[in-house]
């Protein structure tokens, strides 16, 4: 059991985390999401909707830490980080079926690839930092945040692929197959958030 004093500084570290989340998630939205209208990208406009996804779960984790800290106010933003995951992966595969039925072949973007290798820098380092603060101050809703954000690096990772793969040789597919992939991932985080939302003691 730490200390009153400890958790404080933990609790102020988490914010930090949180703060630095939102805003480089922010910048990332628009990149994406402009780079992605403009080549005609579902994946990079779902990778777009996905930051916009982490700037949501971050402030819910803002307004919890900014409370008073009880079982019952996490139990409520894990659901709410939860619902962020279906409704993203519900929206994304939606975009990505209408592309793959209709054929539809998006536009190289030189813009996006460099926004996914950024964000393949950047988002592992705010993973192993959240965690480790998550870890002391025995904080699911940290924890589970950091898990969106390792989410974020994967997405990273699968957008450069479809987008390198529709650049160099032209896979027109790549890019909607990437976007379900996304889409895939985004449920399977989503389900494990709620099941630790159900628990007893999701502090513990």
């Amino acid at each position: 059991m730490i200390s009153a004093e400890a958790q404080t500084v933990l609790r102020r570290r988490g914010l930090r985390l949180e703060y630095l989340t939102v805003a480089w998630n922010v910048i990332e939205a628009v990149v994406a999401i402009g780079a992605g209208l403009a080549a005609g990208s579902i994946a990079l406009v779902a990778f777009g909707l996905d930051s916009l996804i982490e700037v949501f779960a971050a402030s819910v984790v803002i307004w919890e830490f900014k409370g008073d800290p009880s079982e019952e106010r996490e139990r409520l933003a894990l659901r709410l980080i939860a619902v962020s995951f279906f409704v993203l992966a519900a929206y994304v595969s939606v975009e990505a079926i209408r592309d793959l039925t209709a054929s539809s072949e998006p536009d190289s973007s030189l813009v996006g690839i460099v926004l996914s290798i950024v964000s393949l820098v950047v988002m592992p380092v705010l993973v192993l930092a959240k965690r480790r603060t998550g870890k002391q101050l025995g904080s699911a809703t940290l924890m589970a945040d950091a898990t969106e954000t390792l989410l974020c690096s994967y997405l990273s990772a699968i957008l450069l692929g479809g987008l390198l793969l529709n650049s160099v040789v032209s896979w027109w597919w790549a890019d909607p197959l990437a976007a379900l992939a996304i889409a895939g991932l985004a449920v399977k985080e989503g389900v494990e958030a709620w099941h630790h939302s159900g628990t007893s003691d999701s502090r513990g």
